[in-house]
């Protein structure tokens, strides 16, 4: 994503170059931008983001007209050809310029915007608006850089693979700028090519895409260094959460969702190991861990912006909110009394344990990404036998009493039966909400809740 989304800005200078500078859209313009806001301010749904879509694309264009004005001014005041155009002292100093720009404008856009229209309006040569131009590609990274101090670790390792590719793309560039300025004068000769914004828009995206195609056929290698020199040393279920991402949304809830599905397969592992009658000492400290992770998730849930308007979001939060409920009622079962932990392993009751092993095991590899497709209907097979079991277990222990069961052994089977059933019951609500988010919660959806719910 960091090298398209490198490559893919570079698109704001043809943008430029062909629209910006070659059309006076300074009378269009103004308008655009006034209707976006009408629309923004007045619209519904979709005609409402639409509106500030408009507004923002013809700022551009006011914005650029501004640029041109001023760079006409300027280029009457400062005398741009006094400075050095050649030699590597000349580039950095215009690597220099650009990076403050850069730097200044916290936009490489706006810095390769800005460096356009000087060389439209002649304050800059073409030497040295390309020097200019990868200063810029090389400051974006500051940008970056801030905006991950303070951030979750996934957030520095993004900022980093940003900041190296960048600086890397920006040395490659520089040490290839002779090379690079003489196919711009081949082609300025060969195919009669002007050597103004169009010739500088293509400079641009030839050596962002030359550094993407230096480092594609690397990219696992390159993730797993940044990987080493950020490692990950917080808590693990809740390493997604970063109070950055609560400028947006949906991306918050996603966060929140990889939070809860990581929660998940921990107390799906936890409760494997109840089934398996393993009680080692770590148990405490893992139930502890579960716990802090659901609370963090609640509250950082909480703190998540509200955008009532869209109904994908609201379902979405209303899901994690359903995984939250069941995560704590099933961590509830994580420490069954003595009786009923031995009780879980009595041949009598294998049928049971049968099935609320196998849908624990898919539930896991469920939550792991790891299960068949038609995962969520087999749990829910699993988690509709449990409650069949519970019902004929029921009055088949009670009938047995004084028989094949003993009073005080007869209620701890039923105890051990209701366990099996509820721990299959939560874990299939579970897997439900995390493998369905995004389906609409309405009214039918509802009511087979109620419906499968089995009788207390």
């Amino acid at each position: 994503v960091v090298l398209g989304a490198s490559l893919g800005t570079t698109g704001t200078g043809w943008l430029v170059a062909v629209l910006g500078l070659k059309v006076n859209l300074g009378s269009y313009a103004l308008p655009l931008v006034g209707a976006g806001a009408f629309m923004r301010l007045l619209a519904r749904g979709r005609w409402r983001w639409l509106g500030l879509a408009l507004a923002g694309f013809g700022l551009i264009f006011v914005g650029i007209d501004t640029l041109q004005d001023g760079m006409q001014e300027l280029s009457g005041h400062v005398d741009f050809a006094g400075l050095p155009s050649g030699g590597a002292w000349g580039h950095l100093l215009a690597m220099a310029i650009g990076m403050g720009l850069t730097v200044l404008m916290q936009s490489s856009s706006a810095a390769v915007a800005t460096t356009l229209t000087a060389l439209h309006t002649g304050a800059v040569n073409i030497e040295q608006a390309a020097a200019l131009v990868i200063g810029a590609a090389i400051g974006t990274t500051a940008t970056g850089a801030l905006a991950a101090i303070g951030g979750s670790v996934p957030a520095r390792r993004t900022a980093l693979a940003h900041v190296l590719f960048n600086l890397t793309t920006g040395l490659i560039a520089l040490v290839l700028l002779p090379a690079l300025l003489r196919g711009i004068r081949v082609a300025q000769a060969e195919l009669d090519l002007n050597a103004g914004a169009l010739a500088l828009a293509a400079f641009h995206t030839t050596f962002i895409a030359l550094g993407v195609a230096v480092f594609l056929p690397f990219v696992n290698a390159f993730a797993r260094l940044i990987e080493r020199l950020v490692p990950d040393k917080g808590p693990r279920l809740t390493r997604h959460l970063d109070t950055t991402l609560l400028q947006a949304p949906g991306v918050a809830l996603e966060a929140t969702r990889r939070a809860l599905g990581d929660t998940a397969g921990e107390v799906f592992d936890a409760l494997r190991d109840v089934l398996g009658g393993a009680a080692g000492s770590g148990d405490d400290f893992r139930r502890v861990q579960i716990h802090e992770a659901l609370d963090q998730v609640q509250q950082f849930l909480a703190t998540i912006p509200s955008e009532p308007e869209q109904e994908r979001l609201a379902q979405s939060r209303m899901a994690q909110m359903h995984t939250i409920d069941h995560l704590m009622r099933l961590r509830s079962r994580l420490s069954p009394s003595g009786a009923v932990r031995r009780m879980l392993a009595d041949p009598r009751l294998a049928p049971a344990a049968a099935h609320t092993r196998s849908l624990v095991e898919l539930a896991e590899a469920g939550v792991r990404g790891r299960a068949p497709a038609a995962w969520l209907t087999l749990i829910e097979q699993h988690a509709s036998n449990l409650a069949e079991l519970r019902r004929n277990e029921r009055l088949a222990v009670l009938r047995q009493t004084g028989g094949g069961w003993g009073p005080h052994e007869a209620l701890q089977a039923l105890d051990a039966t209701r366990w099996f059933e509820r721990a299959g019951y939560h874990s299939w609500r579970i897997c439900h909400y995390l493998g369905s988010e995004l389906r609409t919660l309405t009214g039918e959806a509802a009511q087979a809740e109620r419906r499968d719910r089995p009788a207390p």
